[in-house]
């Protein structure tokens, strides 16, 4: 069942917008991203229906709107690795599909810039990479995205790693770090691309697998287990002996009585409460939402309301990777 709400963006909200302006509640532009605008128009039309005012688009409001069920969110057809990064994005940038993936960072770090879901970069020499794919593999898109613009960008890439990192910085302000316009809305745009998004899932690749490996080293099984893992990795980086010690011991004080399901939720918070009390004081209470939220399949993280069925498809079913 999707569900659609601040952040949300695509087809699905253009048609909401379509229909709540048909209907009188919506004055904005149809753009397919759900705003302000559009909240404040839900909740108009569910006060009005004597709905629960949430502002938030669930199966009720769906069908109070176009007398039908409604769909599943079409990102139940990509792969696991897909909805993981797509989660993590989320968490990362509080946007939803498409972006989650144009993250993009200024050289606040000494890195050039950074990009994507897990903020690849030229200083370490990671975002290269992907770039260059895109350029090899889909050089009619790169083109069409970066215009007049495409020769300096792929001279950039093709020059020595100082060179580019000189580069890199031209283009964003000296101090602040904000990337200028039009690189800006350019790299922006690279990100929304379905073409950019499987290499970005690619090159995740690596950490989605180890996020596997660590489901079967606690005796997990789950989507939900995985999406957790992997925001592991990418947040945290990995889960130390000691932090592990304490979790395998923990697990062996549940209950026997518990269905597989409740077992596996169970197992689930365990993890995540222990993985972010290892973290920096500063960060635990952040770590520890993130983790909770794949653990229970929803929840609150930075203010955003997350339902990891609905909006990214991941449910408490056997994963299986490849």
């Amino acid at each position: 069942m999707g569900i659609y709400k601040i952040g949300s963006m695509g087809e699905e909200v253009k048609k909401i917008q379509e229909r709540l302006k048909t209907l009188g509640y919506y004055r904005g532009p149809i753009d397919g991203e759900f705003g302000g605008g559009t909240e404040a128009a839900i909740k108009a039309f569910q006060k009005a229906k004597r709905l629960t005012v949430e502002g938030i688009v669930g199966a009720t409001t769906w069908g109070a709107l176009f007398q039908e069920e409604i769909p599943e969110p079409s990102i139940v057809g990509e792969s696991l690795g897909y909805r993981s990064l797509a989660l993590t994005g989320s968490f990362e940038t509080g946007r939803d599909i498409p972006e989650c993936f144009t993250g993009l960072g200024g050289d606040f770090d000494g890195q050039g810039m950074s990009f994507g879901v897990l903020q690849w970069n030229f200083g370490q020499g990671t975002l290269q990479p992907l770039l260059r794919d895109m350029l090899e593999k889909h050089p009619r898109i790169a083109k069409n995205i970066f215009q007049t613009n495409y020769s300096i960008f792929k001279e950039a890439l093709d020059s020595e790693k100082e060179e580019l990192m000189a580069f890199a910085r031209s283009i964003q302000h000296p101090v602040q770090h904000y990337v200028y316009e039009p690189w800006r809305g350019m790299f922006k745009a690279l990100g929304r691309t379905e073409e950019f998004q499987k290499i970005e899932v690619r090159y995740a690749d690596r950490l989605f697998r180890k996020a596997g490996e660590l489901c079967a080293e606690y005796g997990l099984w789950s989507e939900r287990a995985v999406t957790l893992m992997f925001d592991i990795q990418v947040q945290n980086g990995n889960i130390s002996t000691l932090t592990k010690t304490q979790i395998l011991s923990e697990l062996g004080t549940l209950p026997r009585d518990l269905s597989r399901e409740e077992l596996e939720v169970h197992k689930m918070r365990i993890v995540a409460n222990r993985r972010a009390e290892a973290s920096n004081p500063k960060w635990v209470e952040d770590v520890r939402a993130r983790k909770l939220c794949c653990a229970h399949g929803g929840g609150v993280v930075h203010g955003i309301n997350y339902d990891l069925e609905g909006q990214f498809g991941v449910k408490l079913e056997a994963y299986r990777l490849g």
